[in-house]
């Protein structure tokens, strides 16, 4: 996974009114959490711009002043409800032993097959939340949908690696391809729906249930 560094300066004061005075000067109030105790430092809105406004996922490696520096994801941020400046961001450190939990995005590839003839492609989760110790995080979830076809989905489960867990139950859908009112229903289609319905003329009717997504 690709690191950005943010150059920074250690917090000497925290109160309300040196805060308002950073944020005065271009300065972002930040805190890292997760070593012995929260570290406070700012630096100028501008840095971050590359870690915010991108769907990208990055970790992060904090360079103060002081020479210290700080490998970290960011937690969480706050922006002003009128102006969308950034108001705060929080940082959890990482160590390469420890793993730790990002959101990562998902990215497909390929043409699908339903697609072609006329379905949409739904993609409903765009980012996954993933564990793993940090060399194992991934830039990004790839997802080859050529082989979808109208009525055909992909479920988390068949995302399952060895090198990181994905905290979502194996049966959610992370991508499928729906019909639509133009969508050209292709010869194997076809096909494969009148195996279905001779195999299901003399079973007895159930009542079917879909699993819902988190």
């Amino acid at each position: 996974m690709k690191s950005i560094t943010i150059n920074g300066s250690q917090r000497e004061s925290v109160g309300k009114k040196s805060t308002k005075a950073l944020r005065n000067a271009g300065q972002v109030p930040c805190v890292i959490y997760g070593g012995d105790k929260p570290l406070h430092f700012s630096a100028p809105e501008l840095a971050f711009s590359k870690l915010v406004y991108t769907p990208d996922a990055h970790t992060v490696v904090i360079a103060l002043n002081n020479g210290e520096s700080y490998n970290a994801v960011m937690q969480d941020i706050q922006f002003h409800p009128v102006t969308d400046r950034i108001l705060h961001i929080d940082f959890y450190q990482i160590f390469e032993n420890k793993e730790i939990t990002m959101e990562i995005p998902v990215k497909t590839v390929g043409t699908s097959k339903g697609v072609l003839n006329g379905g949409n492609l739904r993609v409903p989760y765009r980012k996954l939340r993933v564990k793993a110790i940090p060399s194992k995080l991934p830039e990004f979830i790839e997802i080859d949908i050529t082989p979808l076809k109208i009525g055909s989905k992909f479920y988390i489960s068949e995302l399952q690696n060895d090198d990181f867990k994905l905290l979502h139950p194996d049966n959610v859908v992370v991508c499928q391809v729906r019909r639509s009112r133009l969508a050209v229903v292709d010869a194997e289609d076809e096909d494969e729906d009148d195996e279905t319905t001779e195999a299901t003329t003399d079973a007895p009717a159930t009542e079917a249930t879909e699993a819902t997504q988190e």
